[in-house]
């Protein structure tokens, strides 16, 4: 199966599904939580943590496709450490290479911008081409490397910044 989560994966997605069939609708509006009114986020070592302001869309072209995430903090451009870029994607694997993930981070700077963002960051692993070629389409420029939190497994990662 697919995972929207690209972390977490499997267990991500038996949280949610388990969570939609609880209340499907409390699943939908907690896709939108601007106001980050939910409850703590899970990190994959199972640390949790406050929720940020944040919404999800989803990657349409007829049918699922994917999904895209914008968070942010208010007041600040910075994020956590725990926090790996403003803007996280996945788009199914049958669904690959047709431009839906340079089209969805298009689309949602223009979110981040109407937000007042200076710039969002996302990030991706130096062996992962497919994204990093999504974040330089977007006008993305390399930041720097780092090690992701010991949450995440403390891998090497690349840090990308789109300025808006």
């Amino acid at each position: 199966g697919w995972s929207p989560d690209n972390v977490r994966l499997i267990e991500a997605t038996r949280e949610q599904l388990a969570a939609i069939d609880n209340d499907p609708t409390a699943f939908l509006a907690d896709l939108d939580d601007p106001d980050a009114k939910g409850g703590p986020i899970t990190l994959p070592d199972g640390t949790k943590v406050p929720r940020l302001p944040g919404f999800r869309r989803w990657i349409w072209d007829g049918e699922v496709a994917g999904s895209i995430g914008l968070r942010w903090q208010r007041g600040t451009a910075e994020l956590p450490p725990h926090v790996l870029g403003h803007i996280g994607y996945a788009v199914v694997p049958w669904k690959r290479r047709r431009g839906y993930a340079i089209e969805a981070v298009r689309l949602m700077l223009g979110e981040a911008r109407a937000l007042g963002l200076p710039f969002v960051e996302i990030t991706a692993k130096p062996g992962n081409l497919a994204s990093r070629k999504v974040v330089l389409a977007n006008g993305g420029r390399l930041v720097g490397r780092f090690f992701e939190d010991a949450a995440y497994g403390g891998a090497e990662s690349l840090r990308y910044r789109i300025d808006l």
